[in-house]
């Protein structure tokens, strides 16, 4: 069932206990209920450093949408994230909720049937709302046993399902990432040393074919938004940055330079307020050359997630973009990249597929991301193959293996089955043969940026630039003694790490030689057991949070005592107004769970 007036509010309104949740651990291994080892709860680990070993990026993130929906309703409302089955079914046993909302990604499918079956076993009273990417899924309300599946707005549904007025956005306080470690050491949660999430709008009006995100949220010139204006936007950043003391943010915004007038009128309240926050943004490749290196560079820029597909992929996005100039241009100016490229495009085979992969990795990104060309249902690939009658049935390829890191849920015109798993391996390993670790890579954008930016007349553009390489005569230098150690000295990969290392500290003198020669040995060591660890099959999975909002906290519910509280922030009222947004309002479903 969609969003829409026709669901009869439940009778409880305002008053209903409501429990949101992601979908139960574990999610790092193989088992019944879904799990896939190949697919993790880690974005960076599952899917862009995936073969880097002791280099791999890990870290987690939260179910921002779930948090969205708790900041938003004014309904007692607990949010149980990463649970294990038995926290589930002891939350269920503990409080009578009236409402259960299930997020999740179609892979974890099962395990949101067996959810399902846990609410109608120990709280049959209560009624299941279902959502997130896997709403889309043909025929989920017949395989689960859910009273609603929300195709819409999740915030809005819920809020009308309550008798809820829509009122003022209320943006939760979410730090990017936690549980970040990489080289065996263990990162800081605090957001005043990582970043924000800031989540100004949902979905993409660009509408690549592929894209399931773009089509929950509206399709192709259609998103959601949040934070119309960028007024509203810089209003909400300004609140984060008072509350977390966060001076970066990560935008959760699909394409957030897209909108061009948006974002200088956020540049202009930046240089107005002095702000020097850093931003990590989604790009499209044409919209990022709607913009001057002065622009980006003043907007914050420090990060960029860019879709580059593949090689001749003729998305229009990628029409007259020279990517691998882009990329060289932005990294010439500090700004470290992600580029995403796809296996398996129609016209790859046995051996245009080796050019693709080359072509991807002659970006020399700091990141790459590799993913399958993979029909999602709700998108319009996934139309095209169902029509076209190429989709493979669920026992040729079960919906916890159709996650884009694995292997087609379709038959391929050119790839035999199979094959593709080769290649999508081939694709990530090439990538670090030639470019070696990803964190030497970003330590060499960071230079780059050093060295343009150090005697900048902007002061405030100086001091973000000061703020992200502090850093770099200290523990970069002994992450580079190290990383250079580890290879090996003879080694293709240590002979490139070398000359950066003598570089940093020819750049910062004694205080980086000391740095490379005391904490160096320190990291060694720990990579060495983290080796050990991976070597043991050790797999990292993320903790359990359990959070109330203001009205479950009012209660002063025994059951909610140890609950700790949810916190969001708001646009002010009467916060000047930016130009008209662009994008239209086509609402979707904010519930989303599982692994990304």
């Amino acid at each position: 069932m969609s969003a829409s007036a026709s669901v009869r509010p439940h009778p409880a309104g305002l008053a209903a206990k409501v429990l949101l949740t992601s979908v139960h651990g574990p999610y790092a291994r193989d088992d019944a209920d879904g799990s896939r080892a190949v697919n993790p709860m880690e974005l960076y680990h599952n899917q862009v450093t995936r073969v880097q070993g002791v280099f791999s990026l890990r870290m987690f993130h939260r179910s921002w949408g779930l948090m969205l929906i708790q900041a938003n309703l004014d309904a007692p409302c607990a949010l149980l994230d990463f649970p294990s089955r038995d926290r589930f079914v002891e939350e269920l046993r503990r409080v009578p909720y009236d409402v259960v909302g299930i997020g999740a990604i179609m892979p974890n499918v099962a395990k949101v049937a067996a959810m399902c079956s846990l609410v109608r076993e120990h709280r049959p009273q209560a009624k299941i709302v279902v959502g997130g990417h896997v709403a889309n899924m043909p025929g989920l309300e017949d395989r689960i046993e859910a009273d609603h599946v929300v195709r819409g707005d999740g915030v809005r549904w819920l809020q009308a399902y309550l008798g809820q007025e829509a009122g003022a956005f209320r943006h939760p306080l979410i730090t990017s990432a936690f549980g970040t470690r990489c080289l065996g050491l263990s990162a800081a949660d605090d957001p005043a040393l990582t970043a924000a999430t800031l989540i100004p709008s949902a979905g993409c009006p660009l509408g690549c074919n592929f894209c399931s995100t773009s089509a929950m949220f509206g399709g192709k010139g259609r998103s959601l938004d949040f934070l119309a204006s960028a007024d509203e936007t810089f209003d909400v950043m300004a609140q984060l940055e008072a509350r977390l003391g966060a001076r970066a943010f990560f935008v959760m915004d699909e394409n957030f330079l897209l909108r061009r007038p948006r974002a200088l009128r956020l540049l202009e309240r930046m240089r107005g307020a002095d702000k020097a926050w850093s931003l990590y943004v989604f790009s499209s490749a044409d919209s990022l050359g709607r913009y001057s290196m002065e622009e980006l560079v003043g907007l914050g820029v420090s990060w960029v997630w860019i879709g580059l597909e593949g090689k001749d992929s003729g998305y229009a996005k990628l029409r007259r973009a020279d990517t691998r100039r882009l990329v060289e241009d932005l990294q010439g100016h500090g700004i470290r990249v992600l580029g995403s490229s796809i296996i398996g495009l129609p016209e790859h085979d046995a051996s245009t597929v080796s050019d693709a992969i080359e072509h991807a990795v002659s970006h020399r990104t700091e990141f790459h991301q590799f993913m399958l060309y993979t029909p999602v249902p709700g998108t319009p690939l996934y139309e095209e193959h169902r029509a076209a009658g190429t989709l493979l049935d669920e026992t040729e390829c079960p919906p916890a293996d159709a996650h884009g890191q694995s292997r087609f849920n379709y038959r391929h015109p050119r790839i035999p089955p199979g094959a593709e798993t080769e290649m999508l391996l081939r694709a990530f390993r090439r990538d670090f043969a030639v470019n070696g670790p990803s964190l030497v890579r970003i330590v060499r954008t960071l230079l780059r940026g050093r060295r343009r930016y150090r005697g900048h007349s902007d002061l405030r553009v100086r001091r973000r630039f000061e703020h992200e390489w502090r850093e770099l005569p200290t523990t970069w230098a002994g992450v580079l003694w190290a990383c250079e150690r580890w290879c090996g000295p003879r080694s293709a990969m240590g002979a490139s790490i070398r000359p950066l290392r003598e570089e940093i500290e020819a750049e910062f003198g004694w205080r980086a030689r000391v740095s490379a020669r005391t904490l160096g040995p320190v990291i060694r060591a720990a990579m060495a057991l983290e080796q050990r660890r991976l070597d043991r099959g050790w797999t990292y999975e993320p903790p359990t949070f359990y959070e109330v909002n203001t009205a479950a906290a009012r209660l002063q519910s025994p059951a909610w005592a140890r609950a700790r509280p949810g916190q969001w922030v708001a646009p002010a009222r009467g916060a000047p107004v930016a130009a008209a947004p662009v994008a239209v309002d086509a609402g979707e479903v904010l519930l989303e769970g599982g692994s990304v």
